[in-house]
């Protein structure tokens, strides 16, 4: 296109860590430029905030509904292009059907919404909207996961037997909460993150690093959930085992209050004919371990990567690419498709996050949840 695409923003007022994540990461590739937003609940920090990036007075609204319809007043040529919501669970699905609802296009935060119930219904608007809906799974941005899940397909690693994923953090060991941290007080607090509190926050980017690399669906699962934390009503802890739609086993552990950790997610899928490992916080490194051949490193723009990876690689070998390049890799991916839309083009199997895995996710922690109040019975997802 010969113009950048326009992004509006929900949330992501001052003081927000994920909101400085989003605008960082979609300026990344210079494809996208943030012009209007409704950031924060109270119209004064809004505005403020606003005004902080730079923006047009005018175009820092009071609230979300505003926006959306003040910006669709606007001329076609100056007016967002789509809707970028970066709120807590609670507040995700109201201005993502109200933005698809009014023909913009949407990228949200994940879990995609507080209920099951929520997810489905928002499935059901962007299917009649027509509109796109990306889900901001980060992690499946990065390359070495792009490498991961092509060697997966290609059938290198033979038939999937056995698979572990984890994430580990622990800065919820103490009762953080009860401070005057904000990003604590919500994702432990029902209403506004749902039924499940590890799970949604860090068990739905498990989940879906799995069903990503592999291709394979998370049949059931078993889970054994942790509310260790003084006064806690959502999990902050779990253990979970799965079984997956071609037989594969696996295992899934999550925790918050695993003290001394940090971001420790991490995968081992296993086959007939090899294996991969892959951390995030090692992100430009994944092993893979063979049969009838010596260990093998991959690396971002290294010897032996797959398209699917070297697309999404930015600089030459050695320069290390994390947290931020993934993030802005489902970002490029999302602009790319839109500008092909814009542009009369058609793209087939866009890569990255959309709503169906969406609901995925938020099944995933509805069957978790029931399990472990059924002594981790086995609960079909």
């Amino acid at each position: 296109m010969s113009r950048k695409l326009r992004m509006g923003m929900v949330g992501g007022g001052t003081g927000s860590f994920i909101g400085d994540v989003h605008r960082k990461a979609a300026g990344i590739d210079g494809m996208i430029e943030l012009v209007c937003g409704a950031f924060s609940s109270t119209a004064e920090k809004s505005i403020t905030s606003g005004i902080a990036l730079g923006l047009d007075e005018t175009r820092c609204y009071g609230t979300f509904e505003e926006m959306i319809v003040k910006e669709k007043a606007l001329p076609e040529d100056v007016r967002m292009d789509f809707v970028a919501i970066v709120t807590p669970n609670h507040m995700h699905f109201p201005p993502a059907k109200l933005a698809l609802e009014n023909g913009f296009h949407v990228v949200c935060d994940k879990p995609v919404t507080l209920t099951l119930e929520e997810a489905e219904a928002l499935q059901d608007v962007v299917a009649k909207s027509g509109k796109l809906f990306a889900l901001t799974h980060n992690y499946t941005g990065n390359s070495m996961v792009k490498q991961a899940k092509a060697m997966v397909a290609k059938g290198e690693l033979g038939i999937i037997r056995k698979i572990q994923a984890q994430y580990l953090q622990g800065w919820l060991s103490t009762s953080l909460e009860k401070t005057e941290q904000k990003q604590a007080a919500w994702r432990v607090d029902p209403k506004r993150s749902g039924i499940g509190g590890a799970l949604g926050d860090i068990g739905t980017h498990a989940e879906n690093l799995i069903e990503y690399i592999t291709g394979l669906k998370i049949e059931e699962i078993a889970a054994d959930l942790g509310r260790f934390g003084e006064g806690r009503v959502l999990d902050d802890d779990g253990n979970m085992l799965i079984r997956m739609e071609n037989g594969a086993k696996g295992t899934i552990s999550i925790s918050q209050i695993a003290l001394g950790e940090e971001n420790n997610l991490g995968i081992k899928v296993y086959g007939t004919k090899g294996s991969i490992e892959w951390y995030q916080e090692n992100p430009n490194e994944l092993t893979a371990r063979w049969l009838e051949a010596p260990k093998t490193t991959y690396t971002p723009n290294g010897n032996g990567l797959h398209d699917e990876a070297l697309a999404v690689c930015r600089i030459p070998a050695g320069h290390p690419e994390g947290y931020l390049e993934a993030f802005a890799t489902i970002y490029k991916n999302f602009a790319l498709h839109l500008t092909a839309i814009k542009e009369g083009e058609t793209i087939e199997n866009p890569d990255y996050p959309t709503i169906a895995d969406g609901v995925r996710g938020m099944k995933f922690i509805y069957a978790a949840v029931e399990s472990d109040k059924n002594n981790a019975n086995w609960t079909k997802i």
